[in-house]
């Protein structure tokens, strides 16, 4: 039972660790959804220091999620507008250059 979590709005002191982030944007190594307009960050520990606008974060981050540091936007299942490939629609997830991503949790830094 290892891959079990439980998440809650109860506050707790872990609620309001920041996460340190060292990482600066770079447009080659995060790129931005087909059909969303936010870039794909693959792991927690490379959010970027820098960068403003909305991202695509692996669903790992809710473990280190800061209320005070970043602001939840959705989820990908719910923001993800359709995209046609190979001639058929395609809806529900994140894509980039056509090849469907993992789920992903939204944010915004504050």
């Amino acid at each position: 039972m290892g891959n079990i979590a439980w998440w809650t709005n109860l506050d707790s002191e872990k609620r309001h660790e920041k996460l340190m982030l060292d990482t600066t944007y770079n447009m080659e190594e995060y790129p931005i959804y087909d059909n969303y307009d936010a870039i794909d960050v693959d792991k927690v520990a490379n959010i970027s220091i820098d960068y403003n606008g909305e991202m695509g974060v692996p669903i790992t981050f809710m473990n280190r999620y800061n209320t005070e540091q970043f602001e939840l936007i959705g989820i990908s299942g719910e923001l993800a507008n359709p995209v046609h490939i190979d001639g058929k629609k395609k809806s529900g997830r994140f894509y980039i250059n056509g090849n469907r991503k993992y789920d992903r949790i939204v944010i915004r830094k504050r």
